[in-house]
C-alpha cells in the first residue's frame, strides 16, 4: 500500500539537524517512509498538502487512558486525598466494558489532537489492549500493579502479570506492545518491585512506574526507608535502561547521577503536576544537561482534564521559564523535541518513530496552516509550541494508515463511544 503526501508546504523533520523542508513530497510504502523529494509519484492514495505543515506524530509517554471517564471528577484536591477519596472508590466500579470505552474515548481525543503513540498504565489491561488494537494506533499497554504490602496481593499481581503476558499475542504490525506497571514505591512492596523487575528482565520488557511525584512521597520514603525514592529503587536493583519513571519532580543531584548511570528514562507531566500541586517543577534543565532521556506526557484525564499534547507543550515551556526565572529555558525547539524524538527515546523507539526520515515508520500528522493559531507564520516551531492546540490537526497517520483525515476519524465510531462514556459517567 502506498500513500503520497504531495506538495507539503513545510516538513518539520525532527531529524538530527532539525531540518525543515519546503514544498516537499513524502512517499510512504507499507508503513515506511520511502522517499522525500519533489515530483514524486505513486499508484496509491495522494493527499494534497500544499496548505499543510507535516511533522512527526506526538508521543504521549505517560497516561491512564480509561481515566477519561473521570474527567472533572475530584478536581482541586491534593494527590493523596484525590486518590483515596475520589479515584480509587470510583475505579472500584469499573469493569472491562467501561474501561474499553473509556480507553476508546481517550484514544479518540489523542488521534484528533495529533498523538500517534501512547504509553498506558491502568486496570483491566486486556480491555485496554483490545480497544487500542481496534484503532490501529501505536502504543504500550502496561499491566498495572498495586499490593499495598499485602503478601497475598503480591503473589496475585505477579500471577496476573504472567497471565497478561501469556495472553498478549502480537499482531503482524507490532503496533501495541506490553509493559509492566507497578504503580509506585509507596503502593508496591519491595517484594513486588523485585519480582516485577525479575519478570521484566526475563521477558525483556520495560517497566512504567510513578516516582517522586510529591514532596510528601519523598518525606515518607526517607522516614520509612531512610532513602529518597530514586535512591531506594537503585538500592534494590530496580533501575536500568528499561525503567521509565513518570513525574520525577523532586530529584537531588545524587539521584540525577544515579538515573544517568542506570540508563533509566523519564516522562514529564507538567499540567498534571501543576494541577495536583506536587510542590515543585521537575528539574528539566539538569536532566537534559545530564543527557537523560525525557519525554512529555499528559497523565490521565482525571488529573489533567485534557490529552492534548499540543497544549501540554506550551504548559511545559512556560512552567520551566517561570520556575527557573529564565526565558531561555525550555525553548520551543527543546519542548517540541520532548513531544517527538524525546518521547521516542524514552519508549525505546527512536530508531522507528519520532522524526520524518527515510526508513522510519510513517507516524505523521498534518497541521492546517490556515488555522488561526498558525497565522502569521514567522516561526512554525514557535507556533506549534506556543500558539497551536490540537484543533489545528487535520490528518493523523500511524504506520502509514490514515486514522483521521480532514478531521474525520476512520477507525473509531465516535458517536457510539461518546454515548457509552456518557452512560457510564452518569453512574459514578
Amino acid at each position: 500500500m502506498e500513500l503520497l503526501l504531495k506538495n507539503c508546504a513545510q516538513v518539520l523533520t525532527q531529524d538530527k539537524t532539525r531540518n525543515i523542508l519546503k514544498d516537499t513530497d513524502i512517499l510512504i510504502k507499507d508503513g515506511i517512509i520511502k522517499e522525500l523529494g519533489k515530483n514524486l509519484s505513486t499508484a496509491g492514495k495522494i493527499i494534497d498538502c500544499k496548505d499543510k505543515l507535516v511533522m512527526p506524530g506526538l508521543i504521549n509517554t505517560h497516561n491512564h487512558l480509561a481515566m477519561s471517564l473521570f474527567k472533572g471528577y475530584g478536581d482541586d484536591m491534593p494527590l493523596d486525598r484525590w486518590l483515596q477519596e475520589k479515584i480509587w472508590p470510583a475505579e472500584a466500579k469499573l469493569d472491562d466494558g467501561s474501561v474499553r470505552y473509556g480507553t476508546l474515548f481517550a484514544l479518540m481525543e489523542m488521534i484528533k489532537t495529533g498523538t500517534t503513540c501512547f504509553s498506558d498504565m491502568y486496570l483491566s489491561s486486556g480491555a485496554v489492549l483490545s480497544a487500542a488494537r481496534s484503532t490501529d494506533i501505536r502504543g504500550f499497554v502496561a499491566y498495572g500493579m498495586i499490593d499495598l504490602g499485602n503478601p497475598e496481593k503480591t503473589e496475585s499481581e505477579i500471577k496476573e502479570a504472567n497471565l497478561f503476558l501469556k495472553n498478549f499475542k502480537s499482531d503482524k504490525t507490532g503496533l501495541i506492545r506490553p509493559m509492566l506497571g507497578p504503580h509506585s514505591p509507596y503502593t508496591c512492596s519491595r517484594d513486588l518491585l523485585e519480582k516485577t523487575k525479575k519478570l521484566a528482565r526475563k521477558n525483556n520488557l520495560q517497566i512504567h512506574i510513578h516516582v517522586s511525584e510529591t514532596q510528601k512521597e519523598i518525606d515518607d520514603s526517607i522516614k520509612a526507608k531512610g532513602m529518597r525514592p530514586v535512591e531506594y529503587l537503585n538500592d534494590i536493583g530496580f533501575l536500568d535502561k528499561n525503567t521509565i519513571m513518570a513525574h520525577a519532580c523532586h530529584l537531588s543531584e545524587d539521584e540525577i547521577a544515579l538515573i544517568k548511570k542506570s540508563g533509566a528514562r523519564i516522562s514529564h507531566n507538567p499540567t498534571s503536576n501543576m494541577k495536583l500541586a506536587t510542590g515543585g517543577a521537575m528539574p528539566l534543565k539538569e536532566l537534559m544537561d545530564a543527557k537523560i532521556p525525557v519525554g512529555l506526557g499528559t497523565d490521565g484525564s482525571a488529573s489533567n482534564n485534557s490529552l492534548d499534547l499540543m497544549g501540554e507543550m506550551k504548559v511545559c515551556a512556560l512552567l520551566h521559564k517561570f520556575a527557573d526565572n529564565d526565558p531561555e529555558t525550555a525553548s520551543a525547539q527543546t519542548v517540541l523535541d520532548l513531544a517527538t524524538i524525546g518521547g521516542a527515546k524514552v519508549l525505546g523507539l527512536e530508531d522507528k518513530i519520532g522524526s520524518i526520515e527515510i526508513g522510519k515508520q510513517a507516524d505523521i500528522i498534518l497541521i492546517d496552516l490556515n488555522d488561526t493559531t498558525m497565522i502569521p507564520d514567522h516561526n512554525s516551531v514557535s507556533n506549534i509550541v506556543y500558539s497551536a492546540t490540537g484543533s489545528c490537526v487535520d490528518t493523523t497517520i500511524v504506520n502509514g494508515k490514515i486514522l483521521m483525515e480532514n478531521k474525520i476519524l476512520t477507525t473509531i465510531d465516535q458517536k457510539t463511544v461518546i454515548e457509552k462514556v456518557k452512560e457510564f459517567a452518569s453512574k459514578i
